[in-house]
């Protein structure tokens, strides 16, 4: 009786893969302005340090401040924001933020101020834009937990769309570099749409995953509190956070963080103290947190040290203490963000979220493509999905430039010029053909981007040389928008 020579390899069967094609395309189209936006923001927003100091390119730099100073410049700042301060946050400088910033919030609403090596505030920080970015990404501008919900969706879709993807193309590793292109543009757009998919896909699956993970957040603590602690979330966030102070209203002077500085000196003598967040400061329960950052060879790297207002000090936490899930639950963000490689990661992290944001503007494409080879083209939502296309990165630029024109305009400002836009442009759709639509908005936000860099010189100067950074990119990408524009409408029809 002869052997079996070899075993057979799974191969998917045509019934199957157009299955799960149909479902790819139905699960990108469901979902496919929300991936867009959320990714074309996440790519912006990887760069929210650098687009910080763009907007403060005349604060004070320095590497590191004294115990003393951060002492004085909180002082000063709840002095300037006045009575009824109840929480104060403090940046201490970095690599990355080379500033001291102290924020206080007074019923909510915030004041950030600079201050210099010596702990005297130098004039408020301008954080409008970079607030405006972040929380379009993060919850776009809805209330956090509707927001939140709804990105981390999309992170599921995102994730299951490539999943799904993967399965529907039996031959997309095997064909990881064939392109076809020059000839039919549903061909063309299809095998750009699958290759950058195939080369891009740990980050892709990094990203979409950890960003679900933190947009539904909300849900998995609160499916833990119910399973675990009869629905009481608070018991859950107790396994990760320190524990509050106890409420003691009782007026009282400012916390003194000079002893809790020095113990912290004490404990971890290498340690550098990155953000102190001070919770009731003028109260008797008041109390203070300081992240310590130790650990620069792990990805979540942060002790946390929590003082009451006598100094004594009534939760720690290591590195070493945590567990593997607060191990995990501490790296989303980093993972997510590409904070933990320095410059040149981030770099990387904006190119492969550009693809990203491809992926989800491509596959629109192919589908409107492979409708009109089959003699049924939707010309209408051609030209409402190139409305979108550029209509969000024209809105961007319009926020930004807005930002540059008036620094103290508030945040609730720019989302009504990032609305208004996108609307504008979904709506004027109707008025023109699509290349005429793709060529209005690519030239438009070449014209914004080169407008925003060239205003934020003359207005602002460039005081910090990130400020010279960020403007050397918005003025190149401008000019790679405008210029194809502008020698398209140059040559003879």
């Amino acid at each position: 009786m002869n052997a079996p020579t070899s075993s057979r390899s799974w191969t998917p069967s045509p019934d199957f893969v157009r299955a799960v094609l149909k479902g790819h395309s139905g699960l990108g189209l469901a979902f496919a302005a929300a991936i867009y936006l959320v990714c074309l923001t996440g790519t912006l927003a990887v760069f929210a340090n650098e687009f910080h100091r763009w907007e403060n390119p005349g604060a004070p730099r320095m590497a590191s401040v004294s115990d003393a100073a951060v002492q004085t410049a909180y002082q000063a700042a709840m002095r300037q924001a006045g009575d009824g301060v109840e929480h104060v946050y403090i940046t201490i400088p970095s690599p990355q933020l080379p500033w001291l910033m102290v924020t206080a919030d007074k019923g909510g609403e915030l004041s950030a101020f600079l201050a210099t090596e010596n702990g005297e505030l130098a004039g408020p920080a301008a954080d409008s834009w970079t607030e405006f970015l972040t929380r379009l990404h993060v919850n776009l501008h809805l209330p956090r937990t509707i927001g939140l919900f709804i990105v981390g969706l999309t992170g599921v879709a995102l994730l299951s769309s490539l999943i799904s993807g993967i399965l529907a193309h039996p031959r997309i590793f095997r064909d990881a570099f064939h392109l076809r292109l020059g000839g039919s543009r549903r061909l063309q757009e299809a095998d750009l749409h699958n290759r950058i998919g195939v080369w891009a896909l740990p980050f892709h699956v990094i990203v979409s995953l950890t960003g679900a993970l933190l947009g539904l957040q909300l849900l998995i603590v609160g499916v833990l509190g119910l399973a675990l602690f009869k629905g009481d979330t608070d018991k859950v966030y107790d396994l990760f956070l320190p524990p509050h102070p106890v409420d003691d209203a009782r007026p009282a002077p400012a916390l003194d963080l000079g002893p809790m500085f020095a113990q912290i000196r004490s404990k971890v003598p290498d340690g550098r103290v990155s953000y102190v967040f001070i919770e009731h400061p003028t109260e008797m329960g008041g109390a203070a947190l300081f992240n310590v950052d130790a650990r620069p060879d792990r990805l979540s790297a942060v002790d946390a040290y929590t003082f009451d207002r006598t100094g004594k000090l009534y939760y720690a936490k290591t590195v070493d203490d945590t567990n593997l899930g607060e191990r995990i639950l501490g790296a989303l963000g980093p993972l997510h963000f590409g904070t933990f490689g320095g410059g040149l990661l981030k770099i990387v992290y904006g190119i492969l979220g550009l693809g990203l944001s491809y992926l989800a503007v491509g596959g629109v494409l192919i589908w409107l493509a492979r409708r009109r080879d089959k003699g049924r083209p939707a010309p209408g939502w051609e030209k409402v999905w190139t409305a979108v296309t550029w209509g969000q990165p024209l809105a961007l630029a319009a926020a930004a430039l807005a930002a540059v024109v008036a620094p103290a305009v508030t945040v609730s400002v720019l989302i009504g010029i990032w609305g208004g836009l996108t609307i504008a442009t979904v709506a004027g759709a109707r008025a023109f053909d699509r290349l005429t639509l793709s060529r209005l908005g690519r030239g438009l936000t070449g014209g914004l981007l080169v407008l925003t860099a060239i205003l934020h010189i003359a207005l602002h100067g460039s005081g910090d040389p990130m400020a010279l950074v960020v403007n050397a990119v918005l003025l190149a990408t401008g000019l790679g928008l405008v210029a194809p524009v502008w020698k398209g409408m140059r040559q003879p029809a």
